[in-house]
Parts: C-alpha cells; structure tokens; sequence
C-alpha cells in the first residue's frame, strides 16, 4: 500500500511538471509566434526597400548612359572642330599665297614707274616719247586700280575668315563646355552607383538575416507546438504508462539529432549566401573598370580640346601678321600714288 502512494506521489508529481512544462511550451510558443510576425513585418519592410534600391539603381544607370552619349557627343563635336581648323588653315596658306602675289605685282608696278620716271627724264621734249610714256602710266594706272581692288577683296576674304574663325571659337567654347558636363555627370554617376550598390548590398544581408531569423522563429513555434501537444497527450497517458513517456523522450533525443542536421543545412545556406556577396563584390569591381574607361575617354577628350584651342591662338596670330603685312602694302601702294601724281604733274608742266 505505502509503493502504490508513493507510486501515485510520483506520478502526481510528474503530472505536476508536465503541467509546468507545458505552460512554459505555450508561453514558448506565444513568444515565436510574435517574434516570427516581427520578423515577416521587418521582412516586407526591407523587400519594399529593396525594391526602391533597385529603382534608384535603375535610373542611375540610366544617367550613366545619359553621360555616357553626352561624351561621346562632345567627342565628335571635338573632331568636326579639329576638321574646320584645318579647311581655315588651307585658306588662310591660300591668303597668303595671293597676298605674296599682290606683293609682286605692287613691286613691279613700282620697278616699271622707276623706269617711266627715267625715260621722261631723257624725253627733254620728244612728244612721242611723251605719248608713249602717258600710256605707260595710264597702263600703271590700271594696274595699280586692278590691284587696289584686288586689295579690298583680300580684305572681305581675311574678314570672312576672322567671322569662321569667331564662329569656330564659339563652336569650341560650347565644345568644352559639353565636356565639363559629361564629366561631372560621369562623377555623379559614379558616385551614385558605389552608393546604392552598397545601400543594396546592406540591405540584402539583412533581408537574408531576417530570413534566417524567421526560419529560426517559425521552427521554433512549430518545435513548440510539437512539444505542447507531446505534453499534452504526456498527461493523458502519464497516469498509466511511465516506460511510454521514457520512450517519447528517447524519440525527443532523436528530434535533436534532426535539428542539428536541419543546423547543418542552415549553415551550408549562409556559406552560400556567402558566395554571392562575393559574386555581388565582383559585380561592382567591373562597373568601377567600366567607370575608368570613360574617365580616360573623357581626359582624351579634354587633351584634343586643348590642342583644338592651341591651334586657334597660331592662326589667330597668322592673321595679325597678315594683316600687318596688308597695311604695309597699303602704305606702298600710296607712295605710289603720290609719286605717280607727281611724276604727271611734272610731265604737264613740261
């Protein structure tokens, strides 16, 4: 009689934990239950986050494209302005060219008035000669108005040539400034793409975080239930089959084993994830390649711009020459004037 209490003793007391146990599994069980709906809270939160991540890596790539056209605009408006300066440099040779022709035909009007001015100093009043010699100067006239007029239109032609060149100027002026643009926009590009890609690699490590978690709290509310429901029929059958409960905690000590290789997987995931951080990291050294290129594409460029600009300063100068040049064969040509007027007034006076 006192083993049969003292069993019923033990077996009320077991009862007793079996009731504590499955409280605290039910407590358990509320706790993951709450912790699982924070985690799916946190979980949509970084989705829709990651969502706006990737719309904003979309539109930067599309400014880097924008950037990217912009330059190689700038790189074609670069060549047609190197293409003008060589037609201006032609014209300019070809200006010259005439110029120095001009020279001659001034030199040799001045030789043959040289030599009019000689033969009326042996006229000494033999009319014929004086006749012959009024022809001759009429004829140096002539030349020195053909001359005079070819004078003015090398003057239009140097003036169109100033304008083309003014108008290549303000050509190049935009030129550089287009550059100055893809340059800072290829910056700001750059800039906003090291950003969100690192802006969405935080956020995919703790969106994958938070998936472990939730995986953690969902089978931690499952492993609850199970085990509210073991302590459950525990008490209905505690009463009457003790070696039954031992055996259902030999079965739990089994579960742990499936739980640690579960642990297993779960770890062979992260080491997964792992790999595609890396993946991730490998992604973004080939936009900062990309990025190189069109930074040395740019300073290309820039060098180009800076001979274009170079080239526009020496003709600039070949013009001051040239005209400089001008006003001196102008200056001849009204020593001439003057002395053929003179030469004519001493003839008539004869």
């Amino acid at each position: 009689m006192d083993a049969i209490k003292k069993k019923m003793q033990m077996l009320k007391l077991d009862k007793e934990n079996a009731l504590d146990r499955a409280e605290q599994a039910e407590g358990d069980k509320k706790a993951a239950e709450e912790r699982s709906k924070q985690l799916e809270d946190d979980i949509n939160q970084l989705e829709k986050k990651l969502r706006l991540t990737e719309d904003e890596r979309d539109k930067v790539i599309e400014e880097f494209q924008g950037a990217e056209e912009k330059l190689l605009s700038a790189e074609e408006l670069a060549t047609k302005l190197e293409d003008d300066l060589v037609a201006l440099q032609k014209k300019l040779k070809s200006t010259e060219d005439e110029l120095d022709k001009y020279s001659e035909a001034l030199k040799d009007a001045q030789e043959k008035l040289e030599l009019a001015e000689k033969k009326a100093a042996d006229a000494d009043g033999a009319e014929e000669k004086a006749e012959r010699l009024q022809k001759e100067l009429d004829l140096e006239r002539k030349t020195r108005e053909s001359a005079e007029g070819d004078v003015a239109s090398l003057n239009r032609r140097i003036q169109l040539v100033e304008e083309e060149l003014d108008r290549a100027q303000e050509r190049l002026a935009t030129a550089l400034q287009k550059l100055e643009e893809a340059e800072k926009a290829a910056d700001e590009s750059e800039r906003g793409m090291k950003v969100i890609e690192n802006r969405a690699s935080k956020d995919e490590e703790k969106l994958e975080m938070q998936e472990i978690q939730l995986k953690e709290a969902k089978h931690i509310a499952e492993e609850a239930d199970r085990k509210y429901e073991e302590v459950a029929r525990k008490l209905v059958i505690i009463e009457g089959d003790l070696e039954r409960t031992e055996e259902r905690a030999e079965l739990s000590e089994g579960k742990c084993s499936e739980l640690e290789e579960e642990l297993k997987t779960v770890t062979n995931n992260l080491k997964s994830l792992e790999a595609q951080a890396e993946k991730y990291s490998q992604k973004e050294d080939k936009y900062e390649e990309e990025i190189k290129v069109l930074s040395d594409k740019l300073k290309e460029a820039e060098t180009r711009a800076e001979f274009a600009e170079r080239s526009v300063a020496k003709l600039e100068k070949t013009i001051d020459d040239l005209e400089e040049k001008l006003s001196n064969a102008k200056e001849e040509h009204l020593d001439l004037h003057q002395m053929l007027d003179q030469t004519l007034m001493e003839l008539n006076n004869m």
